[in-house]
């Protein structure tokens, strides 16, 4: 039975935010808290001399950035609220989870470490400046938007790596104690998904619309989830890393993502990323079975 959890936690978790979510959305204000420990405890594993910048990490993140922008320039005359869905399914950076996930598939976690580091800066500096732009709020001028996203997006997503440096270089022991806890990245992020999964069908439960915009949301996050994994293993396969470059770019951070649509950004959009959970589960809870089999057949 033990395994049996450990195996699906993910799916779990999910089954868990729907099932509970009228309770769970009450612990909505701790996601903040949760991204930044899963974060911390990621960054712990990282020494700076394992930071090293491949080649396809810039062609990653070049279509991470400029593919989320040009997306939703695309679409906004259509759907504004599918714009922004599909543009944060692809802005998103990628999983704090996802190192946990590559090694488990056998792929090299310090390149996605590395990778999510480089996202997560990217990001802090990208959303403040547009997203004022295309969800202007109408007490606040551009600059003043700016700060405010800027001031809480930036240490939430780089304080947790100049905190882990820094418990590296002055406090070795607590920094090997949560060294020896970087796993609980990988159930924390359970809890998180349980709470989001619940977010996000609150959100769903109490939109008032026809259901075509959510509909439309959810297929073209599942399209987006398979291409990204496509091109990032299509890409790292090209320089010999091709389960990081499939997870690099296409496990995203969807936590942040559905905080950051429900902050920031129609509330709607946050259905983008929400869907977006169960389709990157389902392609890791596929690629972790087959890598189960391959591994018994052996």
């Amino acid at each position: 039975m033990l395994k049996f959890f450990k195996d699906w936690t993910l799916p779990i978790a999910m089954l868990i935010g729907c099932i509970a979510y009228s309770w769970l959305i009450e612990l909505y204000f701790i996601t903040p808290y949760l991204i930044f420990v899963m974060l911390l405890l990621t960054f712990c594993k990282v020494s700076p001399r394992e930071l090293k910048p491949r080649l396809w990490h810039l062609w990653i993140f070049l279509l991470q950035f400029i593919g989320a922008f040009a997306i939703y320039f695309l679409l906004a005359d259509y759907n504004k609220i599918l714009a922004q869905g599909v543009m944060i399914c692809v802005l998103c950076p990628t999983a704090t989870a996802a190192a946990v996930i590559t090694l488990k598939l056998g792929g090299s976690a310090a390149t996605v470490t590395t990778y999510t580091l480089l996202a997560n800066i990217g990001t802090a500096i990208a959303v403040p400046i547009f997203f004022p732009l295309i969800e202007p709020h109408t007490s606040l001028g551009f600059f003043d938007a700016f700060l405010v996203i800027f001031g809480k997006i930036f240490p939430l997503l780089i304080c947790p790596f100049f905190l882990a440096l820094f418990l590296r270089r002055f406090m070795p022991k607590v920094q090997q104690t949560l060294l020896s806890w970087h796993e609980l990245a990988f159930y924390l992020w359970a809890i998180s998904l349980a709470i989001v999964t619940a977010k996000t069908l609150d959100s769903i439960l109490n939109y008032k619309g026809d259901g075509v915009t959510e509909i439309l949301i959810a297929i073209a996050a599942l399209v987006v989830c398979c291409i990204q994994f496509f091109l990032g293993k299509q890409i790292g396969g090209i320089y010999q890393d091709r389960i990081s470059g499939g997870q690099s770019f296409g496990q995203k951070n969807t936590i942040l993502a559905i905080w950051m649509a429900h902050t920031y950004l129609n509330p709607l959009s946050a259905i983008g990323p929400g869907s977006y959970v169960l389709w990157q589960n389902i392609v890791n809870s596929w690629q972790l079975w087959k890598k189960r089999k391959h591994n018994e057949n052996k």
